[in-house]
């Protein structure tokens, strides 16, 4: 039986097209909800902008990756974004080469969102992506287009020998003139619909496929590109790789049939912009927790307060894994035991932490937060 063919294969790609009274209400709510997030955001302050901004970008960088199966270590992410960003974290972890590298290329997209997108940019975003010019144990082309030295480019799941093929890209031969076609467009007019233009340049790049690995999270880089193009802002406030996390299973399987679909991508972009929508909708509660940590924050001002203390109240708020203890404490701050335990009892006299109920070898201690201090609803400025 002869399969169906791909949209790449079918006369007419790369001219998409959709059907745009469907789309319309979805596509004005969207740019509603981007409005009323940014209006938000800019009666709130520099600083506290800047923190919303920290935490967006690092919860991309993070969800991205974790779409693809891999987890970063959250404080890394943070402190090399925090770096970048020439903001204070308090101390900072042993820098990891896998996370400067996604860091790095999801910060130039959105922070040189006016700049031309390039082959030698794209290129350089994919070395930064594989630093060992690994993919796990597997050597791959960095900084190249793929070959298909190994076969066709396919997605695949199952076991093998009972393996899935749930797309094959276009031959490698192809990848030089699609890209070529691929950048002219997306370097094209600066006046359009970026919003919709993100949910066609996602597309049409996992769709190509042009490298070996790390297409998913360079696709989302650029249509985060986009979408800091129709916002005129390289502030992040909302994550879409987060959203596009959650809906995992349904952003795989829309992919899937659109791909093996017609070039009348109608339902992608539906998809595209109700997951946008979402995620600027669960931006609310992030920045409800930046409001949060700003208030905490300011109920200390009149507390005695060292680096260590920070970092740790800092790790507190970020959402710290387990209970905090002496030890913790301690591998932390890479202080003494002695230390740790004077720094816990200063906190503790000051009524910014508070033991637990289990004492002896458990005893561990939380934040004591007042009640003036838990988030609440942000209000649109």
């Amino acid at each position: 039986m002869r399969r169906m063919k791909y949209i790449h294969e079918l006369p007419g790609w790369p001219e998409l097209s959709w059907q745009r009274e469907a789309l319309a209400q979805k596509l004005a709510a969207v740019r509603h909800e981007q409005g009323r997030l940014i209006g938000s955001m800019e009666g709130l302050g520099f600083q506290i902008r800047q923190d919303a901004d920290l935490q967006t970008v690092t919860a991309d960088v993070l969800k991205s990756s974790e779409i693809e199966g891999e987890q970063l270590d959250a404080a890394q992410v943070r402190s090399s974004v925090a770096r970048r960003l020439g903001l204070e974290v308090g101390h900072l972890p042993d820098r990891d080469r896998n996370v400067e590298g996604i860091v790095e290329m999801m910060l130039d997209a959105t922070r040189g969102y006016e700049r031309p997108l390039t082959v030698e940019r794209l290129f350089d975003w994919h070395a930064a992506l594989f630093p060992t010019a690994r993919s796990g144990m597997r050597r791959i082309r960095v900084g190249a287009w793929r070959d298909d030295n190994s076969g066709p480019m396919q997605v695949v799941s199952g076991p093998i020998g009972r393996q899935k093929i749930h797309y094959e890209a276009p031959a490698a031969l192809r990848i030089p003139d699609e890209m070529r076609l691929f950048l002219e467009w997306f370097n094209g007019p600066q006046e359009r619909d970026w919003v919709v233009d993100a949910a066609l340049a996602h597309l049409r790049l996992v769709t190509i496929h042009p490298f070996e690995d790390g297409n998913g999270r360079i696709a989302r880089a650029i249509a985060d590109m986009a979408l800091a193009r129709s916002e005129r802002s390289p502030q992040r406030f909302y994550s879409m790789s987060t959203q596009i996390q959650r809906e995992r299973e349904s952003y795989y399987e829309i992919l899937e049939n659109t791909q093996k679909g017609t070039l009348n991508v109608t339902y992608w972009m539906e998809w595209f912009l109700v997951c946008l929508g979402r995620a600027i909708e669960g931006a609310q509660g992030a920045l409800e927790t930046v409001l949060f940590k700003a208030r905490f924050w300011e109920s200390l001002s009149n507390a005695t307060l060292n680096e260590r203390h920070r970092t740790v109240l800092s790790r507190l708020l970020d959402g710290f894994e387990g209970k905090l203890t002496t030890s913790k404490w301690a591998k932390l701050t890479k202080s003494s035991q002695d230390t740790a335990a004077r720094d816990i009892a200063r906190l503790v006299e000051q009524k910014i932490l508070v033991r637990n109920p289990a004492g002896g070898r458990s005893t561990s201690y939380s934040l004591k937060v007042q009640s003036d201090t838990r988030p609440g609803r942000l209000q649109a400025g």
